[in-house]
């Protein structure tokens, strides 16, 4: 291992991530042979294999899991030395590693824009995953913040509100039910519903909603995103409860209903989320403090036409 280089490190771990050579490459902006070289580069360090390759099928060893282990410590060590370096210089550049739940994409983007243009020259990396998801990627310190609903837990972090995070549920436009005013409870469990998958804040909002009603609904179907959600729901598969933050195209079109069911909206917030064992980097404490000042009224500019964000009860 004394001849292993940090970028052979960055790619085992880049690949571990996703089981994927291809998908590895994509994220590291290589060629799919390069990343291939410098796994094999890095086995021949171990002297052990890494990997086990069936197909396009892609798993670790025993020694593999191993070795990630020490990776992510030496590659987290090397930028904690870069972010103190930063700081000792005071200057905001470098990478920016930002943590996103996967319903955050739909608004993040708009304000990461708004960020950039007053502090340029960053090299910023969007980490994309449901709630299990971006509790591992802080878990192994591989974002500097993370934009989540429900703040972990399991982990010693430092968890700050910036924004209203509310829930509705959903219907095609010619549902029955959007001919009741304020439809109940109990009025939806005739119907199906498509839900997210576990380990998704979306489906625990669902799961607490019911729990806290003491109803049982029936599942049609549990799929892996928020756009599958949407499709299923505006094919008449199923109701359905997401952020109201992953609707905006679809209800200012016309293309999906909301139901004003008793007790909704379901307002929860939104958190910038860092570990405290991270010292943070000019620039993510720079994100940081824009988040905090400028997210509430964000999300209100662009979303508050939707619905009042004041909850039902």
């Amino acid at each position: 291992m004394r001849n292993a280089t940090f970028r052979q490190l960055r790619v085992f771990a880049e690949v571990a991530r996703h089981l994927s050579f291809a998908r590895a490459a994509e994220a590291l902006h290589l060629t799919p042979p390069a990343v291939t070289m410098q796994i094999k580069e890095l086995e021949g360090h171990v002297g052990l294999p890494l990997f086990e390759r069936q197909g396009r099928r892609v798993a670790l060893t025993t020694a593999g899991e191993y070795m990630l282990v020490y990776a992510r410590k030496v590659l987290a060590t090397l930028k904690d030395a870069e972010d103190t370096a930063a700081r000792l210089q005071r200057l905001e550049t470098g990478s920016l590693t930002i943590g996103l739940l996967s319903t955050a994409q739909y608004f993040v983007p708009a304000l990461l824009a708004e960020f950039t243009r007053e502090h340029t020259g960053l090299d910023v990396r969007l980490a994309i995953g449901n709630r299990h998801q971006l509790v591992q990627m802080l878990h192994n310190n591989e974002v500097d913040v993370a934009i989540m609903g429900r703040p972990p837990t399991e982990l010693n972090v430092r968890a700050e509100p910036f924004g209203a995070h509310p829930h509705v549920f959903v219907a095609p436009v010619d549902h029955p039910l959007l001919r009741i005013g304020h439809p109940t409870v109990a009025s939806l469990l005739p119907y199906a519903f498509v839900v997210r998958e576990h380990g998704s804040g979306t489906r625990a909002v669902f799961d607490d909603f019911f729990q806290r009603q003491r109803a049982e609904p029936h599942l049609a179907m549990e799929l892996p995103s928020n756009e599958a959600v949407k499709q299923a729901v505006m094919a008449g598969l199923g109701l359905g409860l997401l952020s109201l933050h992953t609707l905006g195209l679809e209800l200012e079109h016309g293309l999906i209903a909301r139901l004003d069911v008793e007790g909704t909206p379901i307002v929860r917030a939104w958190h910038v989320v860092h570990t405290l064992a991270k010292l943070l980097s000019p620039a993510a404490e720079a994100f940081r403090y824009f988040v905090l000042e400028h997210g509430e009224a964000f999300l209100a500019k662009r979303y508050g036409a939707l619905l009042p964000l004041a909850p039902a009860g």
